[in-house]
């Protein structure tokens, strides 16, 4: 929940009006002190209200709370009948109900040259303790690689835990395959085989079966027990003696898998037992990734969350036929090809800058010698675990997938969001200019489609999508250089949040979601030499020399933080603590520089738009969440050492001294790139500027950048004593000259926005178009650079300047193609 300045008070308790039980915490503050966000939790519940009020005053107390107890090395965590124990080296120790062990040892498994090892916990913090959501944080390593987080969410009146798994890939390149990634859970198993159930879900139902099956005999046991053996319910007597007394002669399953190797197909198979061969199931097309093993007297659901889109991903259970069966999710599956992160090529010969910026020319991949290095990226994938008493009917296992893989989320309506004043310039969608909305609505619908059609998933993929399209060859350019994964170029990202917050539709805020998971963790690198820096656009979401902090930027992660309070988010965030560091190591420039520099404690080069902007929303995040002092004197310094520039942020580029968190002033110089604001920044300055930081001089630097920029070569120089140079992406920037008219209330700015802004009358539309590979729909006019920016654009010119929509005069401007 967002609340305007002042509203809150730090310390404000919250309550349901209902008397539903809800936790509550701050996740942000004001900079007076007061709550900017708050975040609420509830515990499940048959039927959940279509709506809820938040009030102030002492909230209700669970009738059965969630607690949490830490004594000699364990942590137990109850949640109703259900006793969670934690202890190292398992994620989970033992799982009872009552007095009867269900689960023991969920632990992490991994396979490298051929060895399947388990995962070590060393370390376990409990975050929150109750009394509605508990949530225990634990640390480890695969042995001597792969260090690894998990989350364990619990529930006050919840069977199951929600499990985060995040994982940082270290190995070297060269040499270190992962062949398996998973998370396994013994089950304790009581019943007799024939009582004994197994379940796996397929697109619209479960494969059904026993251990020990009595349909399909040649002697019928009868219909009652045949009925009750498919329901899953306990057969107590097999009245026909034919059956009974030949029980033992029935084979026993032992072992199921299924295995989703593409996001098209899973295969399913089971054997008696090791030693035996796999008989062969009828398979399918996209398995939402939920099984259950167990019987009459209790057992265990588990599942991964978008398991066909981040495949190879496979469920494993094994040993169901003996006194403890295992249940395995496998994030990467043994049965695809080992996980090979080398290079997608060698460079061909581009040992020198010079040679490497010929490439990019061509190829428009910046390449360099040792880069193209997967090492510190990551990934997280969400799971969960249910215990059940009995084996659950055919109608609980298909609400359970649907939570697994649409769970619900608590959230506020745009309305509500726009009247707390956060995230700077955006409004609600009006009937005003309905075609500029359904341009919208077209750009989103069309990258949702191309998804599908293109086949956007995978354990890396899922969740980006590509930067510019083949109108040739009718494909996206998936194996050229620089133009293939996305990267976050250009602010998707932001696009779809603002998009998000002005409309509150799910699909919109779940397509955002999958992005925010993906370019945070595998366009970042979290370990290393560039650690907390991410990779500009390339073939391989690691592959580009172009080692950023524009690309691992808070602002593109703070919008999924505060709407969700998601912890994995917010451990990203804490990773760009000192991101300005990051410039003694790598210098973004060094290919292009013109002048002779050398990163220096004292004086390091910062570029005042997508550096800066990166760095000043890491600085406000961490104020705003933790109130932090030097993070709020970094931020406040350098805005007003920009204010305190000869041409402001026209200067470009400014020496900071990592001592003080200051720039050096007495640079006189001007310097435009159209890349400048394409990377948040003029959100961000909207925002700074609407906390009102009372820092002199700083909104004029930005209005003037703003107002100056799309003004004509004689205005610029009758102003700078020059015109400004490498001006481009004008479209783009119509939405600076629209917040500077907002600002100073000059008409004529607006109108020159609108002229900028305004697209041809040409109908958008998709063509379809065979005898490619697959059958697609085509809109070769689209670029991801150019529907970002359009996008922004549109919702910010709308929100700023409607009324002068109509009175811009000038000519039309076609949709923007150009790369970056």
């Amino acid at each position: 929940m967002p609340w305007p300045r002042g509203k809150v008070a730090e310390g404000t308790r919250f309550a349901l009006a209902d008397g539903t039980p809800v936790q509550s915490w701050t996740t942000a503050t004001w900079p007076d002190g007061s709550v900017k966000w708050s975040a609420h939790a509830i515990g499940p519940a048959q039927r959940p209200e279509p709506s809820y009020e938040l009030i102030t005053g002492e909230p209700a107390t669970p009738p059965r709370p969630v607690t949490v107890e830490q004594a000699d090395g364990e942590v137990h965590v109850r949640t109703g009948d259900l006793t969670w124990t934690l202890r190292t080296p398992y994620l989970i120790a033992s799982i009872r109900s009552g007095d009867r062990e269900i689960v023991r040892e969920v632990r992490p498994v991994s396979i490298r040259d051929g060895q399947q090892t388990t995962g070590i916990v060393d370390n376990l913090i409990v975050e929150q303790d109750g009394p509605v959501r508990a949530v225990v944080r634990l640390e480890g390593r695969h042995r001597d690689w792969l260090p690894f987080s998990v989350r364990l969410y619990f529930y006050a009146g919840a069977t199951d835990v929600r499990v985060v798994h995040s994982f940082v890939w270290d190995g070297d390149p060269e040499r270190d395959f992962l062949a398996g990634l998973g998370i396994s859970a013994d089950v304790v198993m009581r019943d007799e085989p024939h009582n004994r159930h197994i379940r796996l879900a397929g697109p619209s139902g479960f494969l059904t079966e026993a251990v020990r099956g009595l349909t399909g005999l040649r002697r019928d046991p009868g219909e009652e027990v045949r009925r009750r053996q498919v329901a899953g319910e306990a057969v107590d007597e097999i009245p026909n003696p034919e059956v009974a007394d030949r029980l033992h002669l029935i084979p026993q399953w032992n072992d199921y898998t299924l295995d989703q190797n593409s996001a098209d197909g899973f295969t399913l198979r089971k054997r008696t037992g090791p030693g035996h061969a796999w008989v062969t199931i009828p398979s399918g097309t996209r398995a939402p990734g939920y099984g259950y093993v167990g019987g009459a007297s209790g057992g265990l659901a588990f599942g991964l969350c978008d398991f066909w889109k981040l495949h190879p991903t496979r469920l494993d259970i094994r040993n169901a036929a003996t006194d403890v069966a295992s249940a395995t999710v496998w994030m990467w599956s043994p049965s695809a090809p080992p996980m090979d992160v080398r290079s997608w090529h060698d460079g061909m010969g581009q040992e020198t800058y010079a040679e490497q910026l010929e490439g990019l020319e061509i190829t428009y991949e910046d390449y360099q010698p040792g880069f193209a290095n997967a090492h510190g990226i990551a990934r997280t994938h969400e799971l969960r675990l249910r215990v059940h008493d009995t084996t659950p009917s055919a109608a609980e296992l298909a609400e359970h997938v649907s939570l697994l893989n649409s769970p619900g989320l608590l959230t506020v309506a745009p309305a509500r969001l726009l009247e707390a004043g956060v995230f700077g310039t955006w409004s609600l969608p009006t009937a005003d200019h309905q075609d500029i909305e359904a341009r919208l609505n077209f750009l989103f619908q069309y990258y949702v489609a191309q998804r599908e059609e293109r086949r956007w998933y995978g354990f890396w993929d899922y969740g980006d999508v590509m930067h510019t399209y083949d109108a040739d060859r009718h494909t996206w350019r998936y194996d050229v250089g620089g133009f293939a994964w996305d990267n976050s170029e250009l602010s998707p990202d932001l696009w779809l949040w603002y998009q998000y917050l002005r409309t509150g539709r799910a699909d919109v805020f779940r397509f955002a979601e999958a992005m925010t998971r993906h370019t945070g963790e595998v366009d970042v690198h979290h370990l290393g030499r560039w650690k907390g820096l991410g990779s500009r656009h390339n073939v391989q979401h690691w592959g580009c020399s172009c080692k950023q902090v524009r690309i691992s930027s808070a602002i593109y992660r703070r919008f999924y933080y505060y709407l969700t309070a998601d912890e994995r988010t917010g451990d990203l965030l804490d990773e760009l603590d000192g991101i300005e560091e990051t410039f003694l190591t790598t210098d973004p420039q060094r290919k292009v520089r013109p002048d002779v520099y050398s990163p220096d404690l004292h004086a390091l080069s910062i570029e005042l738009g997508v550096d800066w902007g990166a760095l000043a929303a890491a600085w406000l995040t961490k104020w705003e969440r933790y109130g932090d002092e030097r993070a709020r004197a970094r931020l406040l310094g350098t805005m007003a050492d920009i204010a305190a520039l000869h041409y402001g942020f026209l200067t470009g580029n400014a020496r900071l001294d990592l001592s003080t968190g200051r720039f050096d002033t007495s640079r006189r110089g001007i310097a435009v790139s159209h890349l400048s604001s394409l990377f948040g920044l003029p959100e961000l300055c909207s925002e700074l500027i609407d906390l009102d930081l009372d820092v002199p001089g700083f909104e004029k630097a930005w209005l003037d950048y703003c107002r100056l920029y799309l003004l004509s070569p004689e205005e610029q120089a009758a102003e700078l004593g020059q015109p400004l140079q490498g001006i481009s992406q004008e479209l783009a920037h119509s939405r600076l000259a629209a917040y500077a008219a907002a600002r100073t209330g000059d008409p004529e700015l607006a109108r020159l926005a609108w002229r900028k802004f305004l697209v041809d009358k040409a109908e958008w539309k998709t063509t379809r178009v065979d005898g490619c590979l697959m059958p697609v729909d085509e809109a070769a006019f689209i670029s991801t650079n150019g529907a970002a920016q359009y996008a922004l654009a549109a919702i910010q010119n709308l929100s700023l300047i409607p009324e002068h929509r109509n009175d811009r005069g000038g000519t039309a401007w076609r949709f923007p193609d150009a790369p970056s």
